[in-house]
């Protein structure tokens, strides 16, 4: 994977005459590096960052802490370390760059992702270096996605579905929605991934907050339950949500998911590439107004080596979609006017012949059971 993507990243990089490119957001690493370092997500002031050069070279700053873990994962790269208590990111970056005889080189940087102050350190250290935003190039290289990232994303969306489903397999009324959430992530480790992101457990009249964890609410029959996890692997996600029912629903719980099933079909339908992310938006809400249903202003997003990534389904984006990209689609309403929220939320990759389902473990045509 990593080997197709430094492909992609060095023809953009000759498209705009770079000389080389510097990633130094948690994602932007993960994408060129092909692996996170473990506690740069954590705190910021771990500053990390992999050099990609125009002829190929590769170079990795890491703080000393993580020494040992990037030099186990990519014993190939010259690896430049920065002492935490005394040393500083920037001068040891400007002196991996001078290493690689990029002293005075045209150099793409992730400009929206550095602070200020590190800035002003790295051009003292290469007064002579053209540093220019490379944060648009990598936001548009990581839109089409490998044949290797699919794949990747393919088995993350699997897991979260899985985990979804055993997590409502193993509670029943009585439970609460900490029990949910242990089944849940316990399911993500049984199955061979060892972290996840943003996982939400929202029931009863709390499915109607967007981004909510566990709580001791107990489940109750009737309730509706809108639970939602990222799996999470080699710094790529895979998020997926599910709606289920503790027993039997009632009508309107019955008749709003019917039509966020009628709107996620015509979604899959819609979507094709060549089509813009706009008129893929406005079918859906055409459709979504029709049926009474309050909106927001989207109802899917690209997704990879970040949460959320470009380009949206929403209203004005006018690029078209692309075989390859892979999203995030979601209808969904948190305020149904009858004191709860449902979701659907799939992941799905564009073919050249239309659509593919990544997250396809869970049947969606109507809400799930949980045991009264």
């Amino acid at each position: 994977m990593r080997r197709e993507v430094t492909t992609r990243l060095r023809a953009a990089m000759a498209e705009v005459g770079l000389d080389a490119l510097v990633s130094l957001s948690p994602d932007g690493f993960a994408y060129a590096a092909g692996f996170v370092v473990p506690s740069q997500p954590l705190m910021r002031w771990r500053l990390a960052a992999h050099v990609l050069r125009a002829d190929g070279a590769e170079a990795i700053v890491a703080v000393d802490m993580e020494e040992t873990t990037v030099r186990t994962l990519r014993p190939d790269v010259d690896l430049h370390v920065w002492a935490e208590f005394g040393g500083d990111a920037m001068t040891t970056l400007a002196g991996a760059l001078r290493g690689l005889g990029l002293a005075a080189g045209r150099i793409g940087i992730e400009l929206d992702y550095l602070p200020v102050t590190d800035h002003t350190r790295l051009v003292a250290g290469l007064p002579l270096a053209d540093l220019v935003p490379a944060g648009p190039l990598l936001e548009r290289t990581r839109q089409v996605k490998t044949a290797t990232e699919i794949e990747l994303l393919h088995r993350l969306s699997r897991v979260a579905d899985g985990a979804i489903r055993a997590s409502f397999d193993a509670v029943r009324a009585g439970d609460t929605e900490m029990d949910l959430a242990a089944a849940l992530t316990r399911s993500v480790y049984e199955q061979g991934v060892g972290a996840y992101k943003l996982m939400i457990v929202a029931t009863g009249e709390r499915s109607e907050l967007p981004n909510v964890g566990p709580s001791l609410r107990v489940l109750a029959p009737g309730d509706v339950c809108r639970v939602e996890i990222f799996a999470v692997a080699e710094g790529y996600q895979a998020g997926v949500c599910r709606t289920a029912v503790v027993g039997e629903p009632s009508a309107q719980a019955t008749r709003v998911y019917a039509n966020l099933a009628e709107c996620r079909a015509l979604l899959l339908d819609s979507m094709a590439p060549g089509v813009s992310a706009d008129a893929v938006y406005r079918t859906f809400r055409a459709r979504f107004d029709e049926l009474g249903m309050p909106a927001i202003g989207f109802v899917g997003h690209s997704i990879g080596v970040n949460l959320h990534e470009t380009p949206y389904l929403a209203a004005g984006v006018e690029q078209p979609l692309e075989a390859g990209m892979v999203f995030g689609i979601e209808p969904l309403v948190y305020r149904s006017g009858h004191g709860f929220g449902m979701q659907i939320k799939d992941m799905v990759a564009l073919t050249e012949d239309g659509v593919q389902v990544l997250s396809d473990v869970t049947p969606t045509a109507e809400p799930y059971r949980i045991q009264a």
